[in-house]
């Protein structure tokens, strides 16, 4: 790798020993959390593996040596990035599950803020967790981003047999592929959102999916 030397009066105090021969200085400081939201905001746009190293330094405005000690390899980088999507663009979900009175009324909200959040033009359209997955050939990483999917489904699953258990949906309810169901939903709009659709197009799916919805 060709390392850019500064101009001799841009190197900083302390760089040049007593004879006047430049010494090696510490690495250029930035902004953690900027840098990981700018790779956050790659990863997301491009997926997982369309996102090279060389497309993260650039973005990120850091180079490779800064990333790695800083992140780790892409991977880790990539995890962490996972982690604070979850925290913070895809949380719309979990705090509907936990405010809503009722599972109809979580997945409703849930469906109504997803296509609000899927088609924000201040950030890429859809879901970084499922749009990420597209043509993934890396293992570790598809496990990662098919954990975070289950773990969705099994959420959403775990609130519709509460719902049972106290008679708000019919005893005969099947739990697992109304959970299902709301996952296909969920990554069914993250994908027409990338494609084009529109916030009111979503909120009108979500409409004529929660029609079938059953009651108790």
């Amino acid at each position: 790798m060709v390392v850019k030397r500064e101009p001799k009066e841009q190197v900083a105090a302390g760089e040049r020993g007593d004879s006047g021969t430049r010494r090696r200085g510490r690495p250029r400081s930035f902004d953690r959390a900027t840098a990981l939201e700018k790779a956050l905001l790659a990863f997301w746009e491009h997926g997982y593996e369309a996102t090279s190293v060389s497309d993260l330094t650039r973005v990120m405005g850091i180079g490779a040596p800064s990333l790695y000690a800083a992140f780790g390899d892409k991977q880790a980088l990539f995890a962490e990035v996972v982690r604070e999507y979850g925290e913070r663009y895809g949380a719309f979900g979990d705090r509907a599950l936990a405010e809503e009175p009722t599972a109809r009324a979580a997945v409703k909200r849930m469906l109504r803020e997803a296509a609000v959040e899927y088609t924000d033009p201040g950030h890429p359209h859809g879901c970084l967790v499922i749009h990420a997955a597209t043509n993934c050939t890396t293992p570790e990483v598809e496990e990662l981003l098919r954990e975070r999917r289950n773990a969705n489904i099994a959420a959403f699953e775990s609130r519709i047999r509460a719902d049972v258990a106290v008679g708000e949906l019919p005893p005969d309810t099947e739990a697992g592929a109304l959970a299902r169901y709301v996952g296909a939903l969920i990554q069914g709009m993250s994908q027409q959102a990338r494609d084009g659709a529109s916030r009111e197009e979503l909120e009108a799916l979500a409409e004529i999916a929660m029609a079938i919805w059953p009651r108790g």
